[in-house]
C-alpha cells in the first residue's frame, strides 16, 4: 500500500463553453498522507468543487492522474470507480441530502447494508457515530425533525459509516450559522482524527482552515501553499 492516501499528478480540467475552452484546473499536484487533514481554500468559482469531484472519482480530469492508496484510478471503468468510492471514499456536501423518509439511524445504516455489512453491525456502527457526534437521543428522528446542524452531523456520520480511507467535504458547514458551524466542524475534526482518516475539506472560512494540518489554495487554476496565495478577504471568509 502507498504511503499516500490521495495523490494528484499534473491534473488539469477544461470545460467547453460554446466555441471557447475554459481551463478550470492547471497542473494541480497534491499529496495527502494517511491521517492528514488538508484544507482547500480559494474564492468562489476557483475550482474547489471541481477538484473535489476529480479526487472523489466523480469526474475525470482532462489531463493528469489520480491515485487512491497508490492505485491509478484515472481511466478506470465505471464499475471500478463505483467500487473505489464505496470502499475508500466518504463524501460530505454543503447540503446534507439525507433520505427524508428514514430516521437518522437509518440514514447511517443504509450505506453499510449496501456495502454488505450485517444489520446488527451496521446499527452498532451507526449508534456509535451518532453518539460521538452528539446525536444519541435523535436517532429516531427524521431529517425534517432535526435542526440544520443536526442534519449535517447525520450526513457526516453517514459519510464515515463505511470507514473510508479518505473523506472529501465540500463546504460542509457553509449553510449553518457561525456558532452551529463551529460546533459541527469541531465534531467533524474530532471524529476524523479519532478514526484515523485522511481528509480534504473545502471551506471559505479561514478560522476553520487554520484548524487543519495543512492549507492549500486554488489560485488561477493552480494549487499553491495557502500562505503564499493572495485573496480579497472579508472578515473570516474568502470571497
Amino acid at each position: 500500500m502507498s504511503n499516500l492516501t490521495l495523490q494528484l499528478k499534473n491534473v488539469g480540467k477544461t470545460f467547453r463553453q460554446g466555441n471557447e475552452q475554459l481551463q478550470v484546473l492547471r497542473e494541480v499536484n497534491l499529496d495527502i498522507k494517511p491521517k492528514e487533514i488538508v484544507a482547500l481554500i480559494g474564492p468562489s468559482g476557483s475550482g474547489k468543487s471541481t477538484l473535489l469531484q476529480i479526487a472523489g472519482l466523480l469526474d475525470e480530469p482532462t489531463v493528469g492522474e489520480v491515485y487512491i492508496n497508490g492505485d491509478l484510478c484515472t481511466g478506470s471503468s465505471d464499475n471500478m470507480r463505483t467500487s473505489l468510492r464505496r470502499d475508500y471514499l466518504g463524501f460530505v456536501y454543503q447540503y446534507h441530502n439525507l433520505l427524508p423518509d428514514f430516521d437518522a439511524a437509518e440514514n447511517v445504516i443504509l450505506p453499510q447494508l449496501i456495502a454488505g455489512v450485517k444489520f446488527s453491525e451496521a446499527k452498532d456502527k451507526a449508534m456509535w457515530l451518532l453518539k460521538r457526534l452528539g446525536l444519541a437521543e435523535r436517532e429516531n428522528h427524521r431529517p425534517a425533525e432535526l435542526s440544520g446542524g443536526e442534519q449535517q452531523r447525520v450526513a457526516i456520520a453517514r459519510a464515515l459509516a463505511n470507514t473510508p480511507h479518505l473523506l472529501l467535504a465540500d463546504e460542509p458547514t457553509g449553510n449553518l450559522d457561525p456558532n452551529t458551524s463551529d460546533n459541527v466542524f469541531q465534531a467533524l475534526l474530532e471524529v476524523v482524527k479519532e478514526t484515523g482518516l485522511s481528509a480534504l475539506i473545502a471551506t471559505h472560512n479561514i478560522d476553520l482552515a487554520h484548524r487543519m494540518d495543512r492549507e492549500v489554495a486554488l489560485k488561477d487554476g493552480r494549487l499553491v501553499d495557502a500562505r503564499a496565495a493572495t485573496f480579497v478577504s472579508k472578515g473570516k471568509n474568502f470571497y
